[in-house]
């Protein structure tokens, strides 16, 4: 067992997650620090204002590092003698200023990190000359939406390498006790000065009005700065070479933001007045304070690399130094070794580095979340009331939340806040390097203080009382099979009974809630999947009458085999789960009878013309019409599969007595919705919306290159919208293909589900098809792609499909290129890019180009689990 293992093995493994890389990259324009009367939370805090305003939820930082309650932050401050201000944060549009919405425009690469954040690295690449934040935001606001965004990289701002590599690292001696490197690399042809600055500071938590020590930073002439804490205790911040050390306080500056004077106070911002305004009364002469740095000017020639160095840890060491590089290079190695093991299956060095980076940034993407709810709607003692709309807007009906955890976020800028089946994708790979924290985040939502009393989870900051899909249990039962196959005991049964019991109340919700007349015909409105439909799906139609929703029925037939599959495995060593089982199994079959018109309902959601699942129109004459449109919505369907082995049938004597009696009196239903009687290969018995004559009429569509198939995997709009859009009653509502950015504003407008890939649905298409595969083996096949007479098995289609989701990362053989990369001659090219990986939120749906927030490593961080072999994912 390699030391990594080790430690994530012990028994007080919690104390190597006290500091991770936990401090977001945004604390301005979130929802936690809105306190507007409308909720317009982007031009309640702004970029402008971040570097002097005090936040009252959270702090933001470059390359931070912080404890797991966000108390002591570290991060890192760069100026290169022409920017207008101090980069502490990196810059973006707000989602009002982007032309596809919120959007950072920064260069910056997650390259690794251990479970434990015993190792961290990333890089940022700091331009040498004046950051063009104007030009950015004039000429993204230029741009309409049909236009492509305009990037940093765009602005000419690298030509001649005239930038810094800045090379972050954080290395733990001991669990509380952190290493700090720094290495700055100057790419252009001059000499250039970079000055670089490490930062420490509190949380500010003693603003507010209620009681508590303060805490204090401050250092003697000579020695390290003392940090004392009243929760953390006494620390030391040690800086080789002996910078020069400046000091302010973590308050805001109200003269700045305000116009209200306060002489003789040192704010957030005195260190950037300090070095960039020349306003050396800006920092404390006496040293001390709540926010310090350590002032590194760095001249460096032409090519030239210089490093600094610095450690959090106990005081009182006489040479902190004297260990440092062994130390470091101690914890490379150990992730090496640590990331040896888990890819010692794969042989190309390019998908392991691909695979690496993915992992990497999903562990610097867990991120500290502070949010409560009732106290942000009342405000607090020392604090100017909240507006009275505030009690009847956003969230106002979730007085139960509370969140103070670290959560694996989508992207630790454009969304530095959790989202409900985002999180549940982010498990799987996750559960690659640490199950127990995967198994944490799945649990985290359930709990009473985030769930809603009546079982609802919340869907995400902005508007927690909206719907995701509920892939929760499937994750669940997902993350439990994949740490079983390395656990003695048979797997984490209490995990799975807690999920169970929980997600039991969440399922109800649905019923409740989202079954409008009882027909088990579900809505959910946009679930997660924004500008699909014809309509905005959670909004009044403009039309009159309502939705049923294709993929909102199929999410909640996947969710009743899915807890009909967790009971039967909880069923093993307690006999009372096969009841609940039963149930489940129950629930699925009125689902399935409402989709598929067996009884005497018009509720069909199947056409039968075109073969093919849509969404329903209910008008409000009683009418009820199919929205003709082939979207990704027509395909969940497929993902209401599940296959019985029969060693688990056996263990259940009751659950197969209770469906053998359901489906014998229910002949017409059983022939649409299983092969009960009709064992498969290995004596399996099949439960699906799906039967062989449905599953091949939606994989005809999904697998035509004219429609579904991209090179690089299955787009979630049919491409036959190219050139003639699907048109609504001979309206102006319209649905066309649009592989690239979104065009309409339908949710802000940053999001496309109209004809890009998306790592998730494709994830989930595959893993279907291994079920279906599972069952009816080597003897069903299809036609692949359609159209070519090439007929292969379900299997085979499968790991083409993750070898079309594998190429957007990896280097084409012939060309050396990477589709996410696009037309970037730079980043396809230049030795100092070619190798970084961005981890886009989505992809180009005709050339694979990366698009959406930049560093959604989250569920595109499932790439990282198609990476490994078959048999070992």
């Amino acid at each position: 067992m390699n030391p990594e293992h080790q430690r994530l093995a012990d028994a007080d493994q919690k104390s190597w997650y006290r500091f991770g890389p936990y401090l977001s990259e945004r604390q301005w324009g979130t929802v936690r620090e809105d306190y507007s009367a409308g909720g317009d939370a982007w031009n309640y805090s702004t970029f402008d204002q971040a570097r002097s305003r005090a936040y009252r939820w959270g702090e933001e930082g470059l390359g931070g590092f912080c404890d797991d309650r966000q108390l002591l932050c570290l991060g890192v401050a760069l100026w290169n003698g022409q920017d207008a201000i101090l980069k502490e944060q990196l810059f973006g549009l707000s989602g009002a200023q982007g032309n596809h919405g919120e959007d950072v425009k920064e260069v910056y690469y997650f390259l690794d990190a251990t479970p434990t954040h015993s190792y961290q690295k990333m890089l940022y690449k700091y331009p040498q000359g004046a950051f063009p934040y104007e030009q950015l935001v004039q000429e993204n606001a230029r741009r309409t939406r049909k236009d492509p965004e305009f990037e940093l990289l765009d602005t000419g701002i690298f030509a001649d390498n005239r930038y810094f590599d800045v090379f972050i690292e954080y290395a733990k001696a001991d669990a509380e006790d952190v290493l700090i490197q720094l290495t700055v690399v100057n790419h252009g042809p001059d000499e250039a000065t970079l000055h670089l600055l490490p930062q420490l500071w509190f949380r500010n938590t003693w603003a507010w009005g209620y009681e508590g020590e303060k805490p204090t930073l401050g250092a003697p002439p000579e020695g390290p700065v003392r940090v004392a804490h009243p929760d953390l205790g006494e620390l030391a911040w040690y800086a080789d070479e002996q910078p020069e050390l400046l000091f302010c306080d973590n308050e805001s500056n109200d003269e700045r933001l305000y116009g209200r004077s306060s002489p003789g106070e040192f704010f957030k911002d005195g260190i950037h007045n300090y070095v960039v305004n020349k306003q050396h009364d800006a920092v404390n002469p006496a040293r001390t304070g709540t926010k310090a740095a350590a002032h590194y000017p760095l001249v460096l020639a032409a090519g030239a690399t210089r490093r600094v160095r610095l450690r959090l840890g106990p005081p009182g060491q006489a040479e902190p130094f004297a260990e440092f590089d062994a130390v470091l290079a101690q914890r490379q190695q150990e992730a090496d070794e640590f990331y040896a093991e888990i890819q010692h299956n794969i042989a190309d060095e390019d998908a392991r580095n691909v695979q690496r980076q993915a992992l990497a940034g999903m562990l610097w993407s867990k991120q500290f979340y502070n949010y409560n709810v009732p106290r942000w709607l009342v405000g607090d003692p020392d604090q100017p009331a909240p507006p009275p709309e505030r009690l009847e807007g956003r969230n106002a009906d979730w007085k139960s939340f509370d969140a103070n955890d670290i959560i694996s976020m989508p992207d630790t800028w454009e969304y530095p806040w959790f989202a409900a089946w985002d999180l549940a994708f982010h498990a799987i790979p996750l559960a690659q390097v640490d199950p127990e924290f995967a198994k944490n985040q799945l649990r985290l939502l359930t709990r009473d203080w985030y769930m809603h009393p009546n079982g609802q989870l919340p869907a995400y900051e902005w508007r927690f009382d909206d719907v995701n899909p509920p892939v929760h249990a499937w994750a669940a039962f997902r993350v439990y099979k994949m740490e079983q196959k390395h656990r003695a005991d048979g797997g984490d049964a209490a995990f799975l009974q807690i999920m169970f019991h929980r997600l039991l109340l969440n399922f109800t919700w649905w019923v409740n809630r989202k079954d409008r007349d009882g027909r088990n015909i579900f809505e959910g409105g946009f679930l997660g999947l924004d500008n699909i439909g014809v309509f905005d799906r959670s909004a009044p139609l403009p039309v009159g009458g309502y939705l049923e929703q294709a993929d909102g029925t199929a999410w909640v037939a996947m969710f009743a085999l899915n807890m009909m599959r967790i009971a039967l495995e909880l069923s093993k060593s307690n006999p009372v789960y096969q009841d609940m089982a039963s149930k489940f199994f129950e629930h699925f079959l009125y689902i399935a009878e409402a989709m598929t018109n067996v009884g005497e309902t018009n509720l069909d959601l199947w056409d039968n013309a075109d073969e093919f699942y849509y969404d329903a129109l209910n008008t409000p004459e009683g009418g009820h019409e199919l929205l003709k449109v082939r979207t990704i919505v027509g395909l969940i369907p497929m993902f209401a599969v599940e296959v019985l082995d029969e060693d688990l049938l056996k263990a259940a004597p009751e659950f197969v007595a209770r469906m053998t009696w359901l489906l014998a009196n229910r002949p017409r239903l059983a022939e649409l919705v299983s092969h009960w009687q009709e064992p498969g290969q290995a004596a399996t018995r099949l439960l699906s919306l799906l039967r062989g004559h449905r599953l091949k009429r939606l994989l005809y569509r999904m697998l035509d290159t004219a429609e579904f198939l991209s090179d690089y995997g299955v787009r979630s709009l049919s491409r036959v919208y190219l050139d003639k859009p699907y048109v609504f009653r001979d309206t102006d509502i319209t649905v066309g293909y649009q592989p690239a950015e979104s065009s309409t504003d339908l949710f802000g407008g940053n999001s496309n589900w109209r004809g890009p890939i998306w790592l998730p649905i494709n994830f989930l298409i595959i893993e279907s098809l291994q079920r279906f595969h599972h069952y009816y083996g080597d003897d069903f096949k299809v036609e692949y792609p359609t159209h070519s007479g090439q007929l292969v098995t379900l299997l085979e289609v499968a790991d083409a499909l993750t070898d079309r989701l594998t190429k957007l990362f990896l280097r084409d053989p012939n060309t050396g290129r990477r589709a996410c990369f696009g037309d970037n001659e730079v980043l396809q090219h230049d030795p100092n890019f070619k190798d970084n990986l961005f981890f886009h939120e989505y992809f180009n749906g005709d050339n694979g180009h990366g698009l959406g927030a930049s560093h959604q490593t989250g569920w595109t961080g499932l790439i990282a689990k198609l990476l490994q072999p078959r048999g070992h994912r």
